[in-house]
């Protein structure tokens, strides 16, 4: 099986806040776009902390839907 997280997120940089996250401080997604192994998600409450590594076709599905149910 596949490792799909990274243990220290802040090793890593250009990570971005998703637009659906709030801007009070308390919900924070934060993704990182072009990592070779697939789409990076981490809180960014804890960015030391780990990252879940998605397979690229997940995550994309995953968007496609949320953006669908909207």
């Amino acid at each position: 099986m596949t490792d799909r997280t990274i243990p220290n997120a802040a090793a890593l940089s250009g990570w971005r806040k998703s637009s659906h996250s709030s801007g009070d401080g308390g919900t924070c997604v934060e993704v990182l776009d072009d990592h070779p192994a697939g789409v990076p998600v981490r809180d960014s409450k804890t960015p030391h902390g780990p990252a879940l590594l998605f397979p690229i076709d997940a995550w994309s599905s995953f968007v496609t839907a949320v953006k669908t149910d909207n």
